[in-house]
Parts: C-alpha cells; structure tokens; sequence
C-alpha cells in the first residue's frame, strides 16, 4: 500500500484543481457552510430516536409478547442503519461539523451499534476511500473465496451462482463486523504498520472489549435474561436487525463500486496507478438515483457516491447541488460520471455484474 502512487499529470490534476475552486466558489455564493445544517440535526436526532427509544423499551418496559419483542429489534435495525449511513459516516470524515470534538463523539456512535470507529476509519477512510476498487488494499471488493467483486480475483466455480447467494451474505455483514472482523482487522492493521503505536494499539484494544462488552450486554444478554420470552424469539430478534442493517448498508456500497461501468485499476510494477487520484474515483464510482429526494434523505446522500468520494470532508446534505458541478465539470474535462437513474436500476446492474464477474 504504501508504494501506491497516484500519478500527478497536468492535465488530470487540472480537473480536479477546476473543481475544487467550482465548489469553493458555490459555497461562497450560497453563503452556505460546508457542515451540517438543520436538516441534518433534525436527522441526527431521529436516527437516535429510532435505535436507542426501542432499545430502552426492551430493557425498562413491561415487554411481554414476541411479536413486541420482534417490533422493537426490527425498528432498531432502521436506526442501526440511519445512523450509519448518516450519522456516523459523515461523522468520521469530519464532515458533520467544525469541532473536532463533535465530529469525534457522534463517530464514536459505531461502537453503539455493535462495531468500531476506529477500525472502520482505517477500513473506508485510508484504504476504501484512497484506493477504491484496487485490488489487495481496498477491503470493501475483498471477501476471500466467496465473493469475486473483481476481474482481477481469482474465479471459483461457485462464482457462477454468486449473483443469487450475495443477498443473504450481505444481511450478515454486521454481524460479521460485531464478532469477528473488527477483532481480526485490528490484528491486522497493526501488523501491516497501520498503528505503529504499540500503546495506540493497546489502547485501541481495551476499548474495543469494552464497547463490544456493553453493546453485547445491552442488545442481547440482559434481554435474553430480563425478557419474558423464549430465547430463540430474542436471537431471532437480534439476527434479523442485524441482517436488516448488513443488507442495507451493503447495497447501498456495493452498487456504488461493483457495476458494469466500474474499473479495477492495476498499479504497474513500480506501484504507480494509471490516473490521478481524483479520475481514479470517477471511473471507480456509480451514483443512483439522483431525482428521489426521499431516498437520499434516508440514506445520507450516499445515492451521490461520486461527490462524496471527491469531497468526503463536505456533510452530505450537500452532495445533490454538488452533482450538477461535478458533473459538468467531468464532461467539460471529457471524463466519465456514471449514474443509474434509480436504486433499482443500480441493484439490476450490480447483479449482472456479479453474474459477469461469476461466470467471466
């Protein structure tokens, strides 16, 4: 990872150097702040409300029926996800406010919903974020063995029915996450030199344990012990908030990067990648469904994952007023912008693209 360069060429850093100075330019014209507006507080407040609201009824409330206890875990799925998508993400990319302080707490809400902050800022902000679809470093297209998101990946013969078991491997994604991969991450980004601070690295453990410690305690021993129900209802419960929020967040993220229009750059021998930086997130990056203001609202903005790779550091209320400059700009500079015109579309299309990738 380290020896990936992107390569600095005149005429590719002169299209983003363009479109900078374009935004910079809009947000001086709008008198508008780069941060989160009402909206977006007004958001964060709901997207609270609907996780931690149901929470504190299953462990204060007279719970007594498993159609309750269903309801309740089932809404806490749509806030594990709404958080996630637009709390906690613009959080962590220091997009929700000035303060650093503030950015830093309302990230810290991944660990409420069962994963880390920290592992998942090297995870999407350094390695997803910086190098998008290469291979060997971007985490979010490397799923060993069971999934080729890549051309560039080996193929096994189970790749060919890929495109018909990816839906249920996405709704575990978070489950995985919880018990598993933040832990094995950690390990391993330590040994690839990501946290060369032994302490850093000591004290990143002792807060993963506990944040895992009271989400455990808290979503699933203490109702498992508190609720009159049976304890398959209470398992079942907690399976499908989680597989909820792992196949939302993953479609939302995997139809942005796995489709057709998508390139897997390679770097050459001496690690150099074939385009600048800002080039290699265009031909990498699909957005979708850029007319429905209800779905972006929901999702936080994440339909515009174009504008929010090229500008992750802008909260993404933002990002539909952004498209049109981004847009306009790539076709000035003759450069893709790849849009689906529906979130439809763009799950049809990811499909066929696992289908190709399965059986090419």
């Amino acid at each position: 990872m380290q020896k990936l360069k992107f390569p600095r060429t005149p005429d590719q850093m002169a299209f983003y150097k363009t479109l900078r100075q374009r935004v910079n330019e809009y947000f001086q014209s709008e008198g508008a702040t780069r941060y989160a507006n009402t909206n977006m507080v007004f958001k964060t407040v709901l997207m609270f409300l609907l996780y931690l609201v149901p929470l504190s009824l299953l462990l204060l409330a007279p719970i007594t029926s498993a159609w309750q206890v269903f309801v309740l875990y089932l809404i806490m799925g749509l806030g594990m996800a709404g958080i996630g998508l637009n709390v906690m993400h613009d959080a962590n990319h220091g997009a929700f406010s000035r303060s650093k302080w503030l950015n830093n707490a309302l990230g810290a809400s991944m660990n409420l919903i069962g994963s880390s902050a920290f592992v998942w800022k090297l995870q999407h902000n350094v390695l997803h974020h910086t190098y998008t679809n290469v291979e060997g470093v971007d985490e979010d297209i490397e799923v060993p063995f069971l999934f080729r998101f890549s051309p560039n990946q080996p193929r096994y013969w189970f790749h060919r029915f890929q495109h018909i078991y990816a839906w249920f491997f996405y709704g575990l994604m978070t489950l995985l996450r919880t018990f598993l991969s933040d832990y094995t991450r950690l390990v391993g980004y330590h040994k690839q030199g990501l946290i060369p601070d032994k302490r850093l690295y000591r004290k990143e453990w002792i807060k993963l344990v506990v944040w895992k410690s009271i989400y455990y305690l808290a979503t699933l021993i203490l109702p498992l012990v508190l609720l009159p129900v049976s304890a398959w209802v209470v398992l079942l419960s907690f399976f499908i908030m989680h597989f909820i929020t792992g196949l939302t967040l993953s479609l939302i993220f995997q139809t942005a990067h796995v489709m057709p229009t998508s390139e897997f750059p390679l770097p050459d021998e001496e690690g150099k990648m074939q385009h600048a930086w800002a080039v290699h997130e265009l031909i990498t990056t699909t957005n979708f469904a850029p007319r429905s203001r209800v779905f972006s609202w929901l999702i936080g903005g994440l339909n515009f994952q174009i504008e929010h790779h090229l500008f992750a550091n802008i909260c993404h209320v933002h990002y539909k007023k952004l498209s049109c400059v981004v847009q306009e700009t790539a076709r000035e500079f003759g450069l893709p912008y790849y849009c689906q015109p529906t979130f439809v579309h763009a799950v049809v299309a990811h499909m066929r693209m696992l289908r190709q990738l399965g059986r090419a």
